[in-house]
């Protein structure tokens, strides 16, 4: 009884010593692939603080020996920075708005309703995902000039105000959510969009988070598409600005970083407001890892 008592200990605790290292292991890359990630960002904030003569020092000098604010400034003084940062924000804003709305509308008509061809048209939807805009780009510019819309917030806006991608985020959720709620609204004498706004609406919050952070943060970080519909300085976007701010032979690499660590602050705080919902929508929405 002791020999066997003793082996089941030992057996123990080699598991448990196993399950350690594991874990070691594991918290170790982890922590070597987050210091991977925030060395680049680091060095932009340190960057964005520095004169130009201390940008590029060997060895690499991550404090500044005098914090320079100024490079928060000048860019606004040679380039438009703010109406950048204005048409970014607006732009972002309304197609994030117009695909909650209509993504989930769109998804939710698929996931809850009955109708002819509903898987081929959910397939159809699915495949336009594997298109990449650089396959779409020319076609849909010739559509674009064909209405009159290049150099302007429209070719901007309408390309995007429904996506696949949100589509297929939302429609997820939607069959998570159980149809009895449907059931017990029109039993109660409610309407069908009021039902989907009412009721069904308000319980995807976390995949509405999931899907205004990936629709805001892709938006706001565009910069192929606005590059080829717009030429006009008052539309062009924050990408496109900080594009034109850099020059062949002399480039201000300490404004540049200064406007990139502000160009992120509207994304960081968007996550950071919607971290929680965020994580328990993709989650939910079947896009964990």
């Amino acid at each position: 009884m002791r020999k066997t008592c003793k082996r089941g200990d030992n057996v123990s605790n080699n598991r448990k010593t196993t399950r350690w290292l594991y874990s070691g292991i594991s918290y170790g890359f982890i922590i070597i692939a987050c210091v991977i990630s925030l060395v680049p960002i680091l060095w932009m904030i340190s960057t964005a603080f520095k004169p130009l003569n201390e940008v590029f020092t060997i060895p690499l000098k991550w404090l500044p020996s005098e914090p320079q604010f100024e490079n928060f400034v000048l860019p606004f003084q040679e380039r438009p920075f703010g109406r950048y940062f204005l048409n970014s924000s607006l732009v972002s804003t309304v197609v994030t708005l117009s695909n909650l709305f209509f993504c989930s509308l769109a998804a939710y008509g698929i996931a809850k309703y009955d109708f002819p061809f509903k898987r081929a048209v959910f397939i159809g939807i699915l495949s336009v995902m594997m298109l990449p805009i650089e396959v779409r780009a020319v076609p849909l510019f010739l559509l674009m000039r064909s209405f009159g819309w290049v150099d302007n917030y429209l070719p901007l806006i309408v390309p995007d105000m429904i996506t696949a991608f949100g589509i297929f985020i939302m429609h997820q959720y939607f069959l998570s959510v159980p149809g009895e709620f449907m059931d017990a609204a029109r039993i109660d004498g409610s309407g069908e969009f009021h039902t989907f706004w009412r009721i069904m609406l308000p319980l995807c919050k976390p995949a509405l988070s999931a899907l205004a952070i990936f629709t805001f943060m892709g938006v706001w970080n565009d910069y192929f598409w606005p590059l080829i519909v717009i030429s006009r300085d008052a539309y062009r976007t924050l990408p496109l600005g900080l594009a034109m701010f850099e020059n062949v032979y002399n480039t201000q690499y300490n404004q540049v970083m200064a406007i990139s660590l502000l160009a992120s602050l509207p994304v960081l705080l968007l996550f950071t407001v919607m971290q929680k919902r965020f994580i328990d929508g993709m989650v939910m929405s079947g896009l964990k890892g």
